[in-house]
């Protein structure tokens, strides 16, 4: 449909500017020239819409597409026919030639694409609660069907699709609601079904003998194709789509990231804890953080497991051990590492593990004749200081077993005790995989307070050095500090070692829990008072990355709100290395109302923002008009232009940047009014359902202003 709307396009292009020169002089032949080019702007922004659209999405509107394409080629039969008459003969010939295809010409969509859009159309239609068994099959037979039809089975495929809803989002956001839930409905189903829809074309490709074929629904095929699979003790072999990329066993609760990727949820969850906001398989950062259950694959799995008699333990319900992180030999973050550190959970030696009496254990346990302890068994809570591993025995001999009765020991004797272990860690680097219970981090931050309380700065220096090392560490668990000890070392701040106080709390800000509970109203303002201090350097960027990290709470953000620190900010926007933090601070603020008009009071803030858009790198350049957008409800349009050269730099942009800076920008010039006007009004009328109605400060568009600017062009 699209390409034989183009191959006339790409026709009249040749003869265009032929018929720009025959410069037919009367008022109509203007006017139908004028018209003539209007309507190709149109047509091309079709072309280009469906070149750069979802595939599914495409489906859905296909009938509504092709009922343009059929409205824009009635148009150009009309202004050709006029402008026939008044151009030379040869060129009067080519251009009869063209209406004659014209008219002979019939859109139709194909099957294909008529049977996806039927079946997804269906789906979005139905009023069936999204938890129902029943429409959950429904859902995934319907994606299979369309993702078949359309191609959309590779994994090249599946994250092309999912990139141009992501970019139809971000074009639709807050101007057409209905359009933004199917495209998120439709994101969803491919994070969902996502690697169904992959193992099933995978599989689908598998050589099959004659005797054996696929049955027609998925999961039957799927389990039959692995029944023959067994390992060399005759057990059945474990699917690899049904193992946890982070730990390597059979999954019980599958969830999909933004990603599309697959993961227990336990694991995927103790990741993100971490800190961490980019997938483990890939490394790619994520657009969020936010999980979705895979029903169809723990369907799957369910019946494998049912079939081959085996049981799936909620990893939840098993007694905590050493952090999967603390055990990786490498300080490498990829899933093989990640997933090869859980092997050595396999056997634990255990002249290596401090076992408590047998009423603390949670589970029962065997050990083999082999005289070690299977990981099938439960492993009781261990309240020690350490859970060692053979890899790590040497632990003891730096002085960490004391650490818990550290406060019982003379003051002399805490610090030599506290100076070993920093001496121990510095050498050994390995030690710091050893976990550290709570008791043991709390007895540490008990002995800095008391080293503050009798001004020892060299106690204070060793005990936040021990702190550092081993909250450095990547781990999938923090230790569970008292809320007191959180005000203790927010005490540090304004202290000699205040430097290493504001690591201590950076690395604490990464984590969910203490973004709330270790940034409330009473550290806060700590960090705030070294942002607007004269402090340079290191001080500044560790403030700022923590600012980052809690800004995205609701609570802090209305706290530094009401604090009107956001004029604080201002300078930060004009530092090149600490630009971005603040950037990035400033869009996760915008996330409340009052926050985007805190920012759209502050004047010389959207000035530097102004200036960022010239000045800053690519991603600074989209993050500043991220923020724009966000605040655009709560800011007049002159403003934005008395900021400086804005539309000059979005123009410049959103021909010159990425792809995602060219989308942005666009959308931002859309909103200021400076679009293309007659070009892109109807278009986006009729596919976009007014979506400009709902966008404050957009001119309103007029095919004479178009009109105008032509014909002005003629006589000039």
């Amino acid at each position: 449909m699209c390409l034989e709307l183009k191959s006339f396009v790409d026709r009249i292009s040749q003869i265009y500017p032929a018929i720009e020169s025959a410069r037919p002089r009367c008022t109509s032949g203007v006017l139908n020239l004028c018209s003539l080019g209007f309507n190709m702007d149109k047509s091309k922004l079709i072309i280009q819409h469906c070149a750069t659209s979802s595939k599914l999405y495409l489906a859905i509107t296909a009938k509504k597409i092709l009922l343009q394409c059929e409205k824009i080629l009635k148009a150009l039969d009309l202004c050709l026919g006029q402008i026939q008459n008044l151009v030379p003969t040869m060129l009067a010939a080519k251009i009869s030639g063209i209406i004659e295809d014209i008219r002979n010409a019939k859109f139709h969509l194909e099957s294909s694409e008529d049977e996806a859009g039927k079946a997804v159309l269906a789906l979005i239609r139905r009023r069936i609660p999204a938890s129902s068994d029943c429409f959950e099959n429904s859902e995934l037979e319907a994606l299979r069907l369309a993702s078949s039809s359309l191609k959309i089975t590779s994994w090249k495929a599946i994250s092309e699709e999912r990139s141009c809803i992501k970019r139809l989002l971000v074009k639709v956001h807050q101007t057409d609601p209905k359009k933004e839930r199917i495209l998120k409905y439709l994101l969803n189903l491919l994070r969902k079904y996502g690697e169904l829809i992959h193992q099933d074309q995978t599989i689908n490709n598998l050589p099959v003998h004659k005797e054996q074929k696929c049955q027609p629904t998925y999961p039957e095929t799927f389990i039959g194709w692995h029944e023959t699979q067994t390992q060399a003790d005759g057990t059945p072999k474990t699917p690899h789509e049904f193992e946890c990329p982070i730990s390597t066993r059979i999954m019980y609760d599958p969830v999909i990231i933004a990603s599309g990727k697959t993961y227990e949820r336990v694991w995927i969850e103790k990741w993100f804890s971490e800190g961490n906001e980019t997938c483990p398989s890939t490394d790619i950062r994520l657009e969020n953080l936010s999980l979705t259950p895979n029903a169809g694959l723990k369907a799957l799995i369910s019946k494998w497991c049912s079939q081959h008699e085996i049981i799936v333990y909620d990893p939840r319900q098993l007694s905590k051990f050493a952090p999967v992180s603390s055990l990786k030999s490498t300080p490498s973050k990829s899933v093989a590492s990640f997933g090869s550190s859980m092997n050595d959970l396999h056997y634990l030696q255990l002249s290596n593990v401090s076992l408590q009496s047998s009423d603390a254990i949670c589970g029962s346990h065997f050990t083999g004749d082999d005289g070690v302890i299977r990981l099938s068994a439960r492993l009781p809570p261990m309240k020690e200081e350490i859970c060692t591993r053979h890899s790590c025995t040497n632990c003891s001999s730096i002085g960490l077993a004391s650490i818990s009765n550290l406060a019982s020991l003379p003051w002399k004797s805490q610090c030599k005790a506290v100076q070993d272990i920093k001496e121990g860690l510095d050498i050994n680097k390995q030690a710091c995989d050893c976990m550290f219970s709570d008791i043991s981090m709390n007895s540490l931050i008990g002995f800095l307070k008391v080293a503050r309380d009798s001004s020892d700065v060299i106690a204070q220096k060793d005990s936040a050095d021990v702190i550092l090392a081993i909250l450095s560490e990547d781990r999938v668990e923090m230790p569970d500090l008292h809320e007191d000890s959180i005000y203790v070392l927010a005490s540090f701040l304004d202290s000699k070692i205040s430097r290493k106080a504001l690591a201590i709390m950076e690395l604490l800000s990464r984590h969910q829990f203490y973004k709330s509970a270790a940034m409330g109203p009473g550290v806060l303002p700590s960090i705030l008072k070294i942002l607007g201090s004269q402090n340079t350097g290191s001080h500044h960027e560790l403030a700022m990355k923590i600012l980052c990290n809690v800004s995205c709470s609701g609570d802090i953000a209305y706290h530094i709100v009401y604090l009107d620190f956001i004029p604080n900010l201002v300078p930060f926007l004009r530092d090149p290395d600490l630009s971005g933090y603040c950037l990035t601070a400033l869009e996760k603020l915008c996330r409340i109302e009052e926050g985007r008009i805190a920012i759209v009071e502050t004047d010389p803030c959207i000035t530097s923002m102004a200036q960022l858009l010239e000045t800053g790198s690519q991603l600074e350049q989209e993050t500043t008009m991220e923020v724009l957008c966000l605040c655009y409800e709560e800011l007049d349009g002159c403003q934005l232009v008395r900021g400086g050269g804005i539309i000059q730099s979005l123009l410049s942009i959103s021909a010159c940047g990425t792809s995602r800076g060219k989308s942005i920008a666009k959308e931002l010039l859309q909103l200021l009014g400076h679009a293309p006007e007659g070009v892109n009004s109807e278009f986006t009328t009729d596919v976009s359902s007014s979506s400009s109605d709902r966008k404050k400060g957009r001119k309103s568009s007029s095919i004479f202003g178009y009109l105008g600017k032509k014909i002005s062009g003629f006589f000039h």
